[in-house]
């Protein structure tokens, strides 16, 4: 018998192109692929969805969520929610985005009674300058974290629920912390790390960008495929190679804003560089600077999970991908 999977946020960057390399795959954790099931506030695009495979439920995750309980997913990948700086603005949005449908999910998961495999993406947000608990300049799998935004607060109280209801054998959960995913294509969305595909993609389109953060602000990034790639793996790790039921970190390219302007240079010439102005917004400085720049992911590394070798490689991948479509 084959498996139903289920993606939250299935018609997102992240939750789309996932949705097709599990069906590209055909299976996931040793069983084929049955139904998935996308979930989302829209509809995926006609292509994914026209997929005999793949089954829609559209509308907010809190109100989908009561019939996941005769569905009986086997494997769940949890990517829906708000991001930062939506949840900065409007604190009610990211309590209900966030943690109540979490909440609601799990609920569901555990009324099913089947125990499912569920990868939910929390966010290195999680981390942060506390004044009493400084953030080192590394973070690994034994820094505390201390986040200092309602988005990472929310993501933190979720991986604790996913570790608790693991604890009580309702579902076996693996929380894991993406780095930014760049270079994303389409327009901007609502995150304050935004602008770190903006000051790629509009100027690779010919269209200016604003940096609102300094040229020498060091970020942690990924890639789409590597990000894709992880939440598989861990998805299919057992639950001893997971090692235990706290989050683990993916491993990170560590950039500054400079060395990713460098390569967009050598990849679009000095004219798509000159199309990115530095225009300081406050919120956005006081955001990236609380998220650490530089990530350890040892817990990762054993599960075959490595992170980008450079940037440059990324911004090329983006460019053939957009030359795909």
């Amino acid at each position: 018998m084959g498996s139903k999977v289920l993606i939250t946020g299935g018609a997102g960057f992240v939750g789309s192109r996932l949705a097709r390399e599990l069906l590209k795959r055909g299976e996931v954790a040793g069983s084929r692929i049955d139904e998935l099931v996308l979930t989302d506030l829209r509809a995926p695009s006609s292509n994914l969805a026209s997929d005999t495979r793949v089954r829609t439920s559209v509308g907010t995750l809190i109100d989908l969520c009561p019939e996941f309980a005769q569905r009986k997913f086997d494997v769940v990948f949890h990517l829906a929610g708000a991001v930062s700086a939506e949840c900065e603005a409007d604190f009610d949005l990211g309590m209900r985005s966030n943690l109540h449908s979490i909440q609601a999910l799990l609920e569901s998961l555990r009324a099913a009674g089947n125990v499912p495999r569920i990868v939910f993406s929390s966010s290195l947000a999680v981390f942060g300058p506390d004044p009493s608990i400084p953030m080192p300049s590394t973070v690994s799998s034994d820094t505390l974290p201390t986040p200092q935004s309602s988005y990472g607060i929310q993501k933190f109280i979720a991986e604790q629920l996913v570790a608790d209801y693991t604890r009580k054998g309702f579902i076996d959960g693996r929380s894991v912390r993406p780095n930014t995913v760049v270079v994303r294509p389409g327009r901007p969305n609502g995150a304050a790390s935004g602008f770190l595909s903006s000051i790629i993609r509009e100027p690779l389109n010919g269209e200016p960008a604003v940096c609102p953060v300094a040229p020498e602000t060091r970020v942690a990034l990924g890639s789409t495929a590597g990000t894709i790639a992880a939440l598989i793996k861990v998805a299919e790790a057992s639950r001893e190679a997971f090692g235990g039921r706290t989050a683990i970190n993916l491993p990170a390219l560590n950039v500054s804003v400079n060395e990713m302007l460098d390569a967009l240079e050598m990849v679009g010439g000095k004219a798509a560089r000159d199309l990115v102005k530095f225009e300081r917004d406050a919120m956005v400085v006081r955001l990236v600077d609380s998220w650490p720049a530089s990530v350890e992911a040892p817990r990762a590394m054993r599960l075959g999970i490595s992170p980008e070798k450079d940037f440059i490689s990324i911004v090329r991948a983006y460019v053939a991908d957009q030359a795909a479509v």
